[in-house]
């Protein structure tokens, strides 16, 4: 026996229990607010921050400043305390800049492989973020806020979109695992979005996910009578409990992982790939191989229907307090050629044109260093950065924002890291003002109160 209080509840939560059903029932058929310009997205997350006066953004006045003490009286506003604690003298790019393709587009020999694709790239030199702090900056670049806890860009676009082959996940993180980046899964986790939209994680080795392959001892006839008994014995459980949307994740990924095993193998084996792809991604150079693999895996994923993939190099690489010229010839040595054939290939087998690639860090760099520092290196900087996009509906070859004459700040054109998530959004054909979740008692959105589109891009 129950009381009339016990009763009204428990009436009531199976109502709202069969309305959140039909929600999320209905959230499954979710699609675009807009005609698409892309259907799927490569995000190239430069972690450390790269220097955008060393690669997209060429100022010949700190050739003239160079060695040269400054006074920062003005600027000394900064959420880096110790930035101006002791002199600071300026530093001049120690790579050259050269015009490249028809739009003329200015690149350092840093990145000549790229720079071969200057008329794909859609520039962007005005992008500013909250925070100099890496963890709190990568937070923002993945998920657009600086605190953890909320869903990361891919898990927003698969929510918003749902998948495009049942047999794959919708959003692959491959993460470099040398240094991960900063909380890891946080980063590509899907926060108070149902758990279904979390970023998988991918490897670049032999053993992309790991675990997937059934002990080669064990019967097929004994997997799929386990598989049965476990979505049984999940079922039953759940329909004392149709509230829990970890279980319903817990259940769709065991399910997911079944398709897998056999869809992952194919999808993924690089030994079908001729030569000279092989070659173009830089697999047969150890220096290129991790990141070229990862590319080359991002393009056979997204060519077997992966909504979102998300390529990071490791941890604070770019980040060259000590020696821009030896850090950035470094990670430029890694990454450049590989992402080169990543937009080779795509436009070669037509891809392209329905796939946005994304290129940024979490910040900029200063174009200055410690006057008492033997190599000169550069600093963190939120006031300026320069990223690109290609693909997916951009104005191939165009060029936004300005920086003052030294590149230590926006000055013209000024985006937001809210501002390009929308922008990307948009090209997948989602209104971040509509993509919302309600939690804690009110709309979320990636881009929280709104971003503006980069319209100078499309």
């Amino acid at each position: 026996m129950i009381n009339r209080r016990q009763f009204a509840y428990q009436g009531a939560f199976g109502v709202s229990s069969a309305a959140l059903g039909h929600l999320l029932a209905a959230e499954q058929g979710r699609g675009p607010h807009h005609q698409a310009k892309a259907d799927a997205c490569i995000f190239l997350g430069m972690l450390g921050g790269v220097s955008q006066v060393d690669t997209f953004d060429p100022k010949p006045k700190l050739r003239d400043l160079d060695g040269k003490i400054m006074d920062w009286s003005k600027e000394k506003k900064t959420d880096q305390p110790n930035l101006f604690a002791r002199p600071r003298r300026f530093v001049a790019s120690p790579f050259s800049f050269q015009h490249h393709g028809q739009s003329g587009r200015e690149i350092s020999n840093l990145l000549p492989e790229t720079a071969r694709h200057a008329d794909k790239l859609a520039v962007v030199r005005s992008v500013q973020s909250d925070s100099g702090n890496h963890p709190a900056a990568v937070f923002q670049m993945n998920t657009g806020f600086i605190i953890p806890g909320n869903p990361s860009v891919g898990s927003w676009v698969t929510y918003g979109l749902g998948s495009r082959n049942k047999n794959l996940p919708s959003f692959v993180a491959m993460p470099d695992f040398r240094s991960i980046p900063f909380s890891g899964a946080q980063q590509w986790g899907s926060g108070y979005l149902p758990a279904e939209y979390q970023g998988m994680v991918m490897r670049s080795g032999s053993e992309p996910v790991r675990d997937l392959a059934s002990p080669p001892t064990v019967p097929s006839s004994l997997l799929h009578a386990e598989k049965d008994l476990l979505r049984s014995l999940n079922h039953s459980y759940q329909l004392q409990r149709p509230d829990n949307a970890d279980l319903q994740a817990r259940i769709e990924s065991y399910e997911l992982a079944y398709r897998m095993q056999t869809e992952v193998p194919k999808v993924l084996s690089i030994d079908t790939e001729p030569d000279t792809v092989k070659q173009a991604y830089g697999l047969n150079d150890p220096i290129t191989a991790s990141f070229g693999r990862r590319c080359l895996m991002a393009r056979k994923l997204i060519e077997a229907g992966v909504r979102f993939v998300e390529i990071f190099t490791p941890s604070q690489s770019w980040d060259a307090h000590g020696d821009i010229l030896k850090n950035h010839e470094k990670n430029a040595r890694e990454t450049d050629k590989p992402i080169a054939a990543l937009l080779a290939d795509l436009d070669q087998r037509g891809l392209l044109h329905r796939t946005l690639v994304v290129w940024m860090g979490e910040f900029g760099r200063t174009p200055d260093t410690p006057a008492d520092q033997a190599t000169p290196g550069r600093d963190h900087n939120t006031r300026c950065q320069s990223m690109w996009f290609a693909g997916g509906g951009v104005k191939a070859g165009s060029l936004v924002g300005m920086t003052d004459d030294i590149g230590h700040k926006a000055v013209e054109n000024i985006y937001h890291m809210h501002d390009v998530h929308a922008t990307i959004l948009h090209l997948m054909g989602l209104n971040d003002l509509r993509l919302t979740y309600y939690f804690a008692g009110r709309n979320r959105r990636l881009t929280d109160l709104g971003g503006r589109l980069i319209r100078e891009v499309l």
